[in-house]
């Protein structure tokens, strides 16, 4: 288990998200919690505010193939795979490798990308998958664990080392300070378990979790509040 940025070719804004009380709602997270077309492609405050193909996972895939030895013969499998831009880049890379994906929202899997819709399975949850123990070379999760209540995050995990063979990638909410707590609350639509960084490896431990994982904090985020 160790902490890695698998993200670490991800483009990152160019000026701070701003968050606040009047920004991210209620309203917002009631919306974002059905996952469709309001969430993925509505209004920024509900959401992603349009959540397009552009290209911009490719130097990702290109990063985890070498971060983690994949190859055309390995088996890959994303939790959470929304669209599926990820997968697309994965399949591109190496047309022959085994892909599959999970994912919850129907809306995003309707508007899937051709090339991996076909191998996206929906689920109601991500505490049970169909696959087998050991399927999966690599496991990716980003966006999905601290998604999940505590409990259920723990069962999602103990599944991603059951399905895979140790080489994994999850993200996880986090904060290190009061104000970086307070940002990321402000700012998370979906999050539901967001821990200090010191708590988040008791979690792990508990789930027997041997991946890796990169914490999602607010400044990494770059967030800040919208009137200081």
């Amino acid at each position: 288990m160790r902490e890695f940025n698998a993200l670490k070719g991800y483009p990152q804004p160019k000026g701070p998200r701003y968050v606040g009380a009047d920004i991210r709602t209620i309203k917002s997270r009631i919306i974002a919690s059905y996952r469709d077309e309001r969430y993925y492609d509505g209004d920024r405050n509900h959401g992603y505010g349009g959540f397009k193909y552009d290209g911009r996972w490719k130097k990702i895939a290109q990063s985890m193939f070498k971060d983690y030895g994949l190859t055309e013969n390995s088996a890959l499998l994303q939790i959470g795979c929304e669209k599926g831009f990820l997968l697309h880049d994965f399949h591109e890379h190496f047309p022959n490798m085994k892909i599959r994906g999970a994912e919850m929202s129907d809306y995003a899997i309707s508007h899937s990308m051709p090339s991996v819709k076909k191998w996206i399975v929906k689920m109601d949850n991500y505490t049970k998958l169909p696959f087998e123990s050991g399927e999966f070379d690599f496991v990716i999760a980003i966006g999905v664990v601290y998604a999940l209540t505590l409990r259920d995050a723990i069962s999602c995990l103990r599944e991603i080392q059951r399905v895979g063979k140790g080489k994994s990638f999850i993200t996880l909410g986090a904060y290190k300070d009061e104000r970086g707590e307070k940002l990321f609350k402000s700012w998370t639509v979906l999050g539901a378990t967001i821990l200090h960084v010191n708590e988040w490896p008791e979690v792990l431990k508990e789930a027997r979790y041997t991946g890796d994982y990169h914490f999602m904090t607010d400044e990494y985020l770059n967030l800040a509040e919208k009137n200081g």
